[in-house]
């Protein structure tokens, strides 16, 4: 085991899309040293919902680098010449890519960018106020490293999150969206499946299912406490709610103002693209056609209140809750799939700084403008987050084609000057009342 110590700038925790746009803009800035430290022994995105034809909710644009450096060497317009597909997807005439050509461009990049050290965990961060330092315990194979920053980024993303009542069922007869392909044999091997929750993966595996119910697979139930089967709203003034323009009219409201505004417009963001509604449609459509096949119902405005296993039947058993109504009813499958979404994972390694990190009522970072976290006035270096902002930046928080606004923002921040100019024009629509 050998330990070692080295300096950097920036030490960007996590590889996602996100922090790898951070790397390929840092790429282009001689006075930041930076590295990327991810645990996982590859880069990865979604490989779980990684289906075939499953498209990109976002133009090829919220590249990496694209929307503030588009003659950047590392856009997405640079991997389809360097991979010898430019004619093709121009002549495709499909400004969405497919989920599983993204993730190609995205490995594509990460393979370019000589600053990424897979198979790093950060197991732990401190302050050390002699040094003005961030120091950052790294295990690796081999042993492990001491690393000191300037600044952090934290782009750990989110996890799987299953709802409390469904949380207790055993762990062959539950599993996850972002599980799917993975689990497909428990899947395919059962007689009832019921996807719980809506969302863009709810209908991409309610859709799959559908499929192959038609040739003799499954049951398939689909129950969302939603109201209806809602679709994204893509609606080209709406989208100007995921602009650099809104994002700072967002966070200059009062903390309350932005919780109950990020509830009300969850449609911007977790709703199902009409693409794939249609789609499902279309195949219920055509089973009418079909006789035998095992049966398939769908249910909006339904609360999965409880769950359990019938120790006589087997039988996995949900009880629910008609929210017009208030009708209770059981609802009998064998296997769940919870469309439930995610949430933000907690880095553990951030344990030993909690005593300076700033946090508001509900236990959230308190970010600024810049991305940043508010820490104890006495720490000089600064830690930002991506994709952990939904709260103070909205909306965007999650969306690609924030990216790499909030990367340059970052890297001008370092650095103290504009390295990236940023785009002024990013919306139409004025947000705020007239001064």
């Amino acid at each position: 085991m050998t330990s070692d110590r080295v300096d950097y700038d920036v030490v960007a925790i996590g590889c996602g899309p996100f922090n790898l746009g951070l790397a390929a803009l840092a790429e282009g800035v001689d006075d930041v040293d930076l590295v990327v430290f991810e645990e996982r022994p590859e880069f990865r995105w979604h490989p779980g919902l990684m289906f075939d034809e499953a498209l990109l909710q976002v133009s090829f644009l919220a590249d990496l680098v694209t929307l503030v450096e588009p003659t950047h060497p590392l856009s997405f317009l640079a991997y389809l010449r360097d991979v010898d597909r430019m004619y093709p997807f121009y002549v495709r005439e499909r400004f969405h890519p497919t989920r599983r050509e993204y993730e190609d461009y995205l490995r594509w990049a990460a393979s370019t960018v000589d600053t990424i050290r897979f198979g790093h965990r950060v197991s732990a961060m401190t302050w050390d106020p002699s040094a003005e330092r961030f120091v950052l315990g790294v295990e690796r194979s081999g042993g492990t490293l001491t690393v000191a920053a300037r600044h952090v980024v934290l782009g750990v993303g989110t996890e799987p999150a299953v709802a409390e009542s469904l949380a207790g069922l055993p762990a062959d007869r539950l599993l996850h969206t972002s599980d799917y392909l993975h689990r497909l044999d428990d899947v395919t091997s059962a007689d009832r499946v019921t996807v719980v929750g809506s969302g863009q993966s709810g209908a991409e595996v309610v859709l799959d299912l559908l499929r192959r119910n038609t040739d003799g697979g499954p049951a398939v139930n689909w129950l969302t406490r939603t109201e209806s089967f809602a679709p994204l709203d893509y609606s080209k003034l709406v989208l100007e709610m995921t602009t650099p323009a809104y994002v700072e009219y967002f966070h200059g409201l009062a903390e309350a103002t932005r919780d109950e505004l990020v509830a009300r417009q969850w449609r911007h963001y977790k709703g199902v693209s009409e693409e794939t509604l249609a789609e499902i449609h279309d195949v219920l459509y055509r089973r009418e056609l079909c006789d035998g096949l095992a049966p398939v119902e769908l249910r909006c405005g339904v609360a999965v209140e409880a769950s359990d296993v019938d120790a006589e039947t087997g039988d996995v058993v949900l009880t629910c809750r008609q929210r017009d109504t208030g009708r209770r009813f059981e609802h009998r499958t064998d296997v769940v799939v919870a469309a439930t979404g995610y949430r933000q994972r907690v880095p553990d390694c951030l344990a030993p700084m909690e005593s300076l990190v700033r946090r508001d009522a509900h236990g959230r970072y308190r970010v600024r403008l810049d991305h940043s976290i508010e820490l104890d006035p006495a720490v000089s270096g600064q830690v930002f987050v991506a994709n952990a902002d939904l709260h103070s930046h909205g909306v965007a928080a999650p969306d690609l084609g924030i990216g790499a606004y909030r990367n340059a923002t970052i890297l001008n921040t370092v650095t103290g000057r504009e390295v990236y100019r940023l785009p002024k024009n990013t919306a139409f629509t004025s947000f705020a009342a007239p001064r």
